[in-house]
């Protein structure tokens, strides 16, 4: 055990005594018990040791060891499984000097459902429980939809879910369009669209040639019998094929599957562009801004951000990278596990890949470019705005409330964050109302259960405010009003040291002249073409945007949601069943055993649990 008053160095040193050989874990605490950073390491005390140096670190490093006062370790069976445990701890401790990701949103994929007859093509997020083909990942949702609208067009397949499919007597718009082959009302038959459905795949896994030449030849045909409405259909297609080629961007001949992921470092400031290639075709790119660590090098960060990144995700069979990583051999077989097969890094020197990572490094410079130019707007907006309304500092974590309800149903409350980097969109919160409020119409009793809930958890989860959740101003969407009453809401926790403000509409309710309210404060207004009034306006906007979104997706399950989800047996496929045959819940509250019995699915025993379930209802 070291003693208490040694630190840096010899601290260090002191604990070299203790430590062995194996493959584990190291955290450096600071004074007040903070992890400053979390290693790995093959060997602890080899690793350990080189910290135990009084000189020839970095200043990151320098400056790490002389916070540390302790430290703590954990052994594991192989670097393998320390990499691992490393990548955890950062993500749930997320120390000062650890190179961060800060960006945990999925990709979407194309699914091609074969869970009904007809498969449906439709876009998918998250684990991959439904039966069917994945293609992807893209890097946006725009990518996806635009893919899945060209698509459409070529293929024909439906996009309308099951119970829709079941419930359908005439073709929809979709088939007018022509972007769908109308399997609901047998327009197409089974084999006819399983033949679209392959196409489909093969073109989705980059036999793009095979599928054009087949259409081709057929529209051809069609031709040469002289049915002109069918051959033109097949070059309407073969148009739409063209497009979707040509709006997946850069596509490698020699490169069938990888991510390019390159990084570009600048002034402590780290950019990591990330290109996917799936099926010899780019699938879209995404940048992130990883936390630098207080001045890591790029090795460090691009084994961190690897690591990170497919966290979650699968891993291709090879990723291109402009930087050698620390531990390459390391990271591909934790990234092997992860995947179950092979799983190669490479950072190419020449030829189609070494272009295509300088592609990706060029996006990376100029996307950092852009970043550290809006950073520099958005600082001066924060002090802008610590200017108009008196506060002691620019704030650097801004949240901003806002209620969303049609006459009090399916409240809900949004939050949304900003800071010196713009929408945080990662760190906004919605809050279903489950108070009388909501359904009284009650906007004060709203906001205060939301305020209420929002602060409760910040102190239980963060008393000491280390973690940089606590906010430094509050933009509530009210007046004096409002404002007053998030001020006792607050008072009562014990929370008052966060300045607030109300952001009223003012006259004649028109943007431009909002009234500015805070606590035993008159009121203020800013001028029309102060650039802090936009900024305010923006923040407002974003939040009345965010609750409403959550609003119509509340009410939008709500309108989904039936009495049959109450009776016990009837799960999604009686469900789709009976509201197939009856048209309505309505409907089959009232139809009798014997008219219940006629369903699929639905046994004797079953149209009994039905038919008893609404005659207690009455």
């Amino acid at each position: 055990m070291s003693e208490v008053s040694l630190t840096g160095h010899d601290l260090i040193q002191d604990y070299l005594k203790t430590l062995d050989g194996s493959p584990g874990v190291y955290r450096m605490l600071n004074a007040a018990s903070e992890v400053l950073y979390v290693g790995k390491a093959r060997n602890l005390r080899a690793r350990v040791s080189n910290y135990a140096r009084p000189s020839g670190h970095s200043g990151r490093i320098a400056r790490m060891i002389s916070e540390t006062v302790s430290m703590m370790f954990l052994t594991t069976r192989t670097e393998t499984e320390a990499l691992l445990l490393e990548q955890n701890l950062i993500k749930q401790l997320k120390p000062r000097y650890n190179v961060l990701l800060r960006d945990d949103k999925s990709f979407p994929n194309i699914l091609i459902s074969t869970e009904h007859p007809f498969p449906q093509l439709k876009k998918h997020r998250g684990k991959r429980s439904e039966k069917g083909s994945y293609f992807g990942p893209f890097a946006s949702a725009g990518a996806v939809n635009r893919t899945l609208n060209q698509l459409q067009k070529v293929f024909l397949l439906r996009n309308c879910s099951d119970s829709m499919f079941d419930s359908r007597t005439r073709p929809c718009l979709q088939f007018q369009i022509k972007r769908c082959s109308a399997p609901c009302t047998g327009r197409i038959d089974r084999p006819a669209y399983a033949v679209l459905v392959a196409d489909a795949e093969r073109f989705l896994q980059g036999k793009t040639t095979t599928v054009q030449s087949n259409l081709a030849a057929e529209m051809n045909i069609a031709s040469d019998a002289m049915e002109f409405e069918r051959a033109a259909a097949l070059r309407d297609r073969i148009k739409a094929l063209t497009q979707v080629q040509q709006s997946q961007g850069i596509n490698p001949a020699g490169v069938a599957e990888a991510d390019v992921i390159a990084l570009h470092l600048e002034g402590g400031q780290a950019c990591v562009q990330v290109f996917f290639i799936r099926a010899n075709q780019s699938w879209g790119n995404r940048d992130f801004y990883p936390r630098t660590g207080a001045g890591a090098e790029e090795a460090e960060i691009l084994e961190a951000f690897v690591a990170q990144f497919y966290d979650d995700k699968e891993p291709p069979r090879l990723i291109l990278l402009s930087h050698p990583v620390e531990n390459e051999d390391l990271v591909s077989n934790l990234l092997a596990e992860r995947a179950g097969r092979k799983v190669e890094l490479a950072v190419p020197q020449r030829g189609e890949k070494a272009e295509l990572v300088e592609n990706a490094v060029r996006n990376a410079r100029e996307s950092l470019a852009r970043k550290m130019s809006e950073s520099s707007t958005q600082n001066k907006l924060l002090a802008g705005l610590a200017e108009a309304f008196d506060l002691d500092a620019p704030p650097t974590r801004i949240e901003v409330y806002d209620n969303a309800h049609i006459q009090g149903s399916d409240a809900v409350g949004g939050m949304i964050v900003a800071g010196a980097e713009g929408f945080l969109k990662s760190q906004y919160r919605k809050f279903d109302i489950k108070s009388a409020a909501g359904k009284n119409s009650d906007d004060f009793g709203m906001m205060r259960e939301v305020m209420t809930r929002r602060f409760e958890r910040l102190l239980k989860e963060d008393p000491e405010r280390t973690s940089g959740s606590w906010p430094d101003l509050l933009l509530i969407d009210g007046g004096a009003g409002q404002v007053s009453a998030v001020a006792g809401i607050l008072a009562e926790l014990g929370v008052d040291d966060i300045a607030m403000v109300g952001v009223a509409k003012g006259i004649d309710r028109d943007a431009g002249k909002e009234e500015f309210y805070r606590t035993g404060m008159p009121v203020m207004a800013l001028q029309r073409n102060d650039p802090v009034l936009y900024f305010i306006q923006r923040l407002r906007d974003e939040a009345h945007r965010w609750a409403n979104g959550a609003h119509r997706a509340k009410r939008a399950k709500q309108v989904s949601i039936t009495p049959l989800d109450d009776i016990p047996g009837v799960g999604a496929v009686r469900k789709r069943a009976l509201l197939a045959h009856f048209g309505s819940a309505k409907a089959v509250s009232r139809a009798g055993v014997p008219d219940l019995m006629a369903v699929p699915g639905v046994s004797e025993a079953m149209a009994k649990v039905i038919s008893d379930f609404f005659s207690a209802r009455g």
